[in-house]
Formats: C-alpha cells, structure tokens, sequence
C-alpha cells in the first residue's frame, strides 16, 4: 500500500471518512465525515475563524447555498465556468480532457469530439416555476450581491473584509482522487475590499521576513525551479504584486503550519495566464505535496479586481462604489442621464415612479444598451424618454469601486492532506506504532482516560476524571477494553495528544499519569490540577516536562 491507501484505510477504520452511500454501492465525489473526521473538521474551522473572524476582524455572514441564475449569469459562471469533456465511443463514460489524453482511461476506446461541460447543478425554484437556480460553486457570490449592505454595516469606510464559510458544489466530471476532488464540499472565503489606489498593509512588518516557497508563472516558464525568498523581498522585486497580496499569502503559510501541516511540502504556485481564473487578474494557489498526487491545490488567494462588483452593478443596475472624499472640494464636469419624465409618466403611467428613479441612479455608460431593468422587469426606452446633459458640479469626492483579495480555502482538501502529513509509522520495541501526529489544539480527541483496569474502583475514578475534564471545556474519550499497551496504540493513530492513567495509586494520592503522545513521556500531575495542565498543554502554553514530576 502507498500512502495514500494507508491513509484512507485508517480513516475508514477509525471513523475519519466513509465512502457516501455505501450501502447503495457510493458514487464517486461524495465522501462522509465520521465522529473523528466530523471533530477534526471542526478544529480546523474554528482555527480559520480565529485568524480571520477574531485576529483580522472580518465578521461571517450566511447565504444561502440556491442562487438564482441571475447571480451567475451576472458573475459569469453560466457562460465560463466550464470543462472540457469526452465521451468514450464504446464504454460511453466521460472523461475530463488533459493534455495527453486520447484513449479511454477505462476501457481503451476512442474519445468523441470535445466539448464544454457547465460545472454548476442546475435545477428549478418553486413547483413548476421556470426560474432557474443553481447550487452555487463558491460562497464569494452571495458575499459580492450583499455588498451595499455590508458597507452599510462597515459605514461606509475602505478597507473592511467578510467572512463565508459553507458547502459548496462543482459537477465534477470525474472525481477520481478520494476526498481531493469532491461534488460537495466545504470552502471558507473572505472578500477583501480595497482602494485599488491602495495597496499598503498596516501590518506588513509583522510578516515581512517570513519565509515563502514560491513557484511563480516566470519561473516555471524558464527552468521550473521553485524560489526561497522572504515576503518582504518578494514584493519589492515585483513577484508578489504588492504587499496586500504578500501579507495574506504569508497568513495562509501561518494558517496551514498552525493546522498542523508540514512546513517543506508546502508552496505558493503563481497561475500562468492561459489558466487564471476568468474574474482574476492574478492568482496563487497554495499547494500541498501529498505521496500519490504530487503537488494539489489547498488554498487559492486571487486578485479579482473590480470585475465581480462592475458585473453585478451592471446586471443589477445597482451601485456598488464606496464614497471616497477629496481633501478640498473640485470643480467637475460631466454627463447626466436627464429622464423626459412627462413622456415616461404617459407610455408606463404606474410603473413610471420607479423607472425614473432608476434612470436617476445610473451613469450614462450603465445605460448603453437602452434598457433598465426595474423590480426583475427588463423595460427597453426608446431614445426620447432620456436625454443627455452636461453639468458642472462641486465634487467633494468620487465613487469608487473597490478592488477585492480572496483567499479560499478547500476545508475537506486541508482534512485529508493533514491526515497524511501527520502519518507516521515507526517501531518501538519490536512492534510497528502506527501515529497521527496532529497539533494537540487540532486533534479530534483531546484526552483518552485510561483505567489501569476496570476493577478495584479504578473504573469508578476515571469515570469521575472523564466527566470533570468534560465539565471542564475538553473532548475526551473513556476506554477500558484491553490492555493499557493497546489502548495507547489505539489512541496514537487518532493523533490523541495525551492519555491519562487511573491507577492503584491515584486512589491513594488522587494524582494520576499523563502520556505524551509522541515522546511517550509520562508524568504525574494532581486530579484538582488535571483541567489547569491540560488547557496550557492544548494550547501550547507549557512544555510537557514542566508541568508535572516526569516518571
């Protein structure tokens, strides 16, 4: 078995992820969360909150996971988010088209023509209603419709981030990579909006010398040799676009090592033009070594410009531009739509009010085509209900669209490559230990209590033990079923960071052991102390040796 197979063959085993559907014979792209995977998923959620919710202070909305087409028409996933697909002529499966792919995977036959396979479930809202809905791919979208509320709550001020995290779904063509490529799945967003003329951040200094592995477009161009360089250095020689973008790729690098991942299989890929998203103007993707599937995409961070918010304001015909003042007050000259009201009130007499009022918001460039869009009503105008007419205003500032960083993160992708670079299999005493060598902040099981045996009243106290650290705030697992050997065995390859032994003598002394999961160290710590040394030891605030008499 490689890797790969031992990994899932752990997590099936020990409750981490189960194929969907089994019992029905699963579907590929589909995969459940077990008690642990559901736990580890969890911690790596709250992780993200922290560093985004709390540490960046960019508050989370919900939207809902059903859009209507006009999102993604407006968005252009109708028209661009897409695949090319075959169709084998004798098997008849299909199959993504790479580079190099003639034959049939499956059964050696000859592929059809290619063509563009729409990615987004398409489905209907209401019972025989003709409005469209799609399950939406990304949570960014119901981020960009809420814009002008989000302003509001951020009153009315650049810079300020938002915060989705939720299901997601992509009509893979064909998953074929377990947990990597799924049709549901988890992703956490933020939408950073920016003065596009600012692209300085307040805390750059924080991050400057970190350290990247990059593998930028130019360089995979020329001799695909990946870069050492630190933040700092990779902005001022342009590689990094400006410091907005270094700073956030570097919290992704903090992010991903936090987690648990492993600092030399992880690098920052720059996308070349002829694969960068159709919204982006620049793209990175963080990239996560793994033993079967070589480099895989995690997290993207992308540049998105000002083309979501330009989208939906045109589709919308709703502003989308933050109100920047000037430092002193300007003369400017400009164009004005100037509704022929008389003439509007006759031709569309009840809906006239808001037609006008419609007009009035727009900017001549928003009105080229000659129709306004009014309650989900498209409404053509004919040349002489607007007219044209040059003003001269005192300006005291300008409407701007804001530019937007992304950084997305693939929670479920994060789980499995965090499983992997976690596993390690070594020999201790003649025997194989199979361990996951998860943060103890990250690990689903935080503690195992462990009677020495479950008799002599040991049982009765470690029940007493399990329910006071429960009390206390901590995920625990109680476990009396063979020998003490086998329940650490049991408890290192769900990565559960410390065990505690009830034994003859905590009934004398009420102390009780705690083992170290990867030193296998012990020490001997008081029951009323228990809660106290295991928060510090979670959360990395204590050295395990410190904390207690090492036995």
């Amino acid at each position: 078995m490689d890797k790969y197979e031992k990994v899932i063959e752990l997590a099936k085993r020990r409750g981490f992820l189960w194929p969907s559907f089994e019992i029905y014979g699963s579907t590929a792209g589909f995969w459940d969360f077990g008690p642990l995977g559901a736990a580890l998923k969890r911690r790596i959620k709250e992780t993200w909150r922290d560093f985004y919710v709390i540490r960046e202070g960019f508050y989370e909305i919900e939207t809902p996971a059903m859009n209507i087409e006009d999102v993604f028409v407006a968005s252009g996933h109708v028209d661009n988010f897409t695949d090319l697909m075959a169709e084998c002529k004798k098997c008849g499966e299909a199959f993504k088209v790479d580079l190099g792919l003639e034959k049939c995977p499956e059964c050696g036959g000859s592929l059809g023509d290619a063509y563009a396979f729409n990615l987004m479930f398409k489905t209907s809202i209401g019972p025989g209603s003709k409005r469209i809905g799609y399950l939406r791919p990304e949570t960014a979208q119901g981020m960009f419709v809420d814009f002008h509320r989000i302003l509001r709550f951020y009153r009315d001020r650049l810079p300020f981030g938002v915060a989705q995290m939720g299901k997601v779904y992509r009509n893979e063509i064909s998953p074929r990579q377990g947990t990597l490529r799924l049709r549901e799945f988890t992703i956490a967003e933020v939408e950073i909006f920016i003065d596009p003329r600012m692209n300085e951040h307040p805390r750059f200094d924080e991050v400057k010398d970190i350290m990247l592995r990059l593998y930028p477009a130019k360089e995979r161009v020329i001799n695909g040799v990946d870069l050492e360089i630190s933040v700092k250095d990779a902005v001022e020689k342009g590689i990094i676009k400006h410091q907005l973008m270094g700073y956030h790729i570097a919290l992704i690098l903090q992010f991903l090592l936090k987690i648990g991942l492993s600092p030399e299989k992880i690098r920052f890929r720059q996308h070349k033009k002829d694969e960068i998203a159709h919204y982006a103007s620049d793209c990175w993707d963080a990239e996560a070594l793994t033993d079967r599937f070589g480099w895989t995409e995690i997290v993207g961070i992308a540049n998105r410009g000002d083309y979501d918010l330009k989208a939906h304001a045109k589709h919308s015909q709703t502003e989308m531009t933050v109100f920047t003042p000037y430092e002193q007050p300007i003369m400017r000259e400009r164009t004005i739509i100037k509704p022929n009201v008389r003439a509007i009130g006759i031709k569309f007499k009840d809906k006239a009010a808001k037609i006008i009022e419609a007009l009035r918001t727009l900017e001549p460039d928003q009105f080229k085509e000659g129709v306004i869009q009014v309650g989900g009503e498209v409404i053509p105008l004919t040349k002489d209900l607007v007219e044209y007419e040059r003003v001269q205003e005192e300006t005291c500032g300008e409407g701007v669209t804001p530019h937007v960083i992304e950084p997305s993160y693939g929670i479920d992708r994060i789980v499995y490559v965090l499983l992997e670079h976690s596993f390690e299999e070594e020999m201790v005493e003649g025997e194989k230990r199979v361990v996951l060598q998860l943060p103890p902040n990250i690990a689903p099981v935080q503690g195992a209590v462990l009677p020495l045996l479950s008799r002599d009243g040991l049982d009765k106290r470690a029940r007493e033990v399990e329910y006071s650290l429960r009390k206390s705030g901590f995920l625990v697992d109680y476990d009396e079923s063979g020998t003490i050997g086998r329940r650490y065995r049991r408890h290192d390859e769900i990565g559960t960071p410390f065990a505690i032994t009830i034994d003859h003598q905590t009934l004398e002394d009420d102390t009780v052991t705690i083992r170290e999961r990867d030193s296998m160290k012990q020490i001997r710590v008081p029951i009323e102390a228990l809660s106290g040394v295991m928060k510090k030891l979670i959360s990395g605030d204590a050295i395990f040796e410190n904390v207690g008499a090492l036995i």
